[in-house]
């Protein structure tokens, strides 16, 4: 039996032999007419035909030296424009199914939800691990190139030079009689459960774009969200909050609705008061609601309108896009807006040019577009969120329906937002001086805010429970009625010079 497996061997390799002693007659005998023709033949015609001859017969020869096949998955995807998703998935289902095999990694923190000082191992830079799916063995090599790279970018105001420090990617290398079951099977299967690895795994993230630094990989930074805020401990009145929450559930739910009447899956919401209304409060509330990450849009560090698109278009799905006091900003008025003469002189006079190249030119046609036009489609269910205080000053184009879609006043304290206000910082649903808070909050001419409302219940002091809620609910009680009293000056004086 040995004997006749050497005899098989020997077979075998005596038929390389004389398969690669053909190709090598072939390719002498391919050298000797070369040899023959290419005095005869003009030049650039010689070199086009045998080039193309010669380059496609090399990927035969080596298909036949090499049969393994590669498929690179890159970092970024559209010319750099966001994050490659299938590599992130990649990048998870490697961590968890075959990060142990490796020898160098990355650590990255874990989830928050039991993570504690649990560690995410992913595979280092250079290393190669090896999977094996329905019988076929795959391999998996992390690579990052870039050493000081530089290319043109078609961001940043047009082309400027952008160097590129890190670019990373996957290359998935198998045996060419798997090319079916790689391409029809197994990489639907690394996306698919990368996605749900990524879904235990998801820690919500606090972004913030970058700034003037336009050499960054991603125009994106973030910080773990951890803000505590729910619609629970909100302080809104609760048929108001019922409301929004409803809104909500129905956006989330509604990528085939969105889809059936050919919108894109966004809504944008107009939060508008006084300060100290809540207005941040609410949103942190939305993002723990629906599990959303946020992304804080700072439009005085956008340099222009090509910039804001680049912003948007790196944002992710699942997330609430914010851009808090939007009236006070940048001036997002344009030519809409009739300036008076006094301004137009001012706006005439010579500027400082390096302050002139440092203000933001973002214009309200940018933002529209972004937020409304072609480019809002590129990805989905994302929400868009403006506060202002002063609503009025706000161009109507800007919060049509359409755009921003639901408009919530964030209003003063009433009681029922008071009886929040108190369970959550004082554990109390009654007390006999909520009669006294109930008849002044009715007073139309008392205005108070929920912040202020929170200042007064606010514990200062380690005493008995009791005796601290009867305190803080007399101090808010003193306030109210302070309040009132001015008022009433204020209404006796007006009658004075009135008469």
């Amino acid at each position: 039996m040995p004997a006749a497996r050497r005899m098989r061997r020997a077979a075998a390799a005596a038929g390389v032999v004389e398969r690669f002693a053909g190709m090598g007659s072939a390719l002498a005998g391919v050298m000797f007419v070369w040899s023959m023709l290419s005095p005869l033949l003009p030049r650039q015609l010689f070199e086009h035909f045998v080039g193309r001859f010669l380059r496609r017969h090399a990927r035969r020869l080596a298909g036949l030296v090499d049969p393994y096949l590669t498929v690179t998955i890159s970092e970024h995807c559209g010319e750099r424009m966001k994050l490659g998703d299938v590599y992130e998935q990649a990048k998870a289902y490697l961590s968890h199914r075959c990060a142990r095999r490796a020898r160098s990694l990355r650590a990255e923190r874990a989830a928050r939800d039991g993570g504690g000082d649990r560690f995410l191992l992913t595979m280092g830079d250079g290393e190669e691990v090896y999977d094996v799916f329905q019988g076929a063995t795959v391999w998996w090599n992390s690579v990052s190139s870039g050493g000081g790279r530089r290319y043109e970018s078609p961001w940043f105001g047009g082309g400027g030079v952008v160097y590129d420090d890190d670019r990373r990617a996957y290359r998935l290398l198998f045996h060419r009689r798997h090319r079916d079951l790689v391409v029809d099977s197994y990489l639907p299967h690394v996306c698919r459960e990368g996605r749900a690895i990524m879904l235990r795994n998801r820690r919500r993230k606090l972004f913030t774009n970058a700034g003037g630094d336009r050499y960054r990989k991603s125009a994106w930074s973030y910080v773990a969200f951890e803000h505590p805020s729910t619609f629970d401990t909100l302080a809104m009145d609760p048929a108001k909050k019922k409301d929004i929450m409803d809104d909500l559930d129905a956006f989330r739910d509604g990528k085939d609705y969105y889809a059936r009447i050919g919108k894109a899956w966004k809504r944008g919401y107009l939060l508008h008061g006084p300060p100290g209304t809540g207005k941040s409060t609410m949103i942190a509330a939305m993002a723990n609601y629906l599990d959303y990450d946020i992304y804080d849009v700072e439009l005085t560090s956008v340099a222009t309108n090509t910039d804001l698109r680049r912003l948007f278009i790196e944002t992710k799905g699942k997330s609430i896009i914010v851009i808090e006091d939007i009236d006070c900003s940048v001036d997002l008025t344009g030519k809409r807006k009739k300036r008076s003469p006094h301004a137009a002189a001012a706006a005439a006079e010579p500027v400082d040019a390096a302050k002139d190249e440092s203000a933001s030119k973002v214009t309200l046609s940018g933002l529209l577009n972004v937020i409304d036009g072609l480019w809002s489609a590129c990805g989905g269910e994302r929400i868009v969120v403006f506060t202002t205080n002063h609503v009025g000053k706000l161009d109507p184009a800007l919060i049509r329906r359409g755009r921003m879609d639901k408009h919530i006043e964030m209003s003063y304290c009433c009681f029922e937002t008071f009886k929040i206000l108190a369970k959550n910082y004082l554990a109390i649903d009654a007390h006999h001086l909520f009669d006294d808070v109930r008849s002044l909050l009715q007073d139309a001419r008392i205005k108070i805010t929920p912040a202020d409302v929170a200042e007064h219940l606010m514990r200062k002091c380690a005493t008995a429970a009791a005796d601290e809620a009867a305190a803080c609910l007399a101090s808010l009680v003193k306030a109210l009625e302070k309040k009132a009293k001015g008022k009433e000056t204020v209404e006796e004086e007006e009658t004075v010079v009135d008469e």
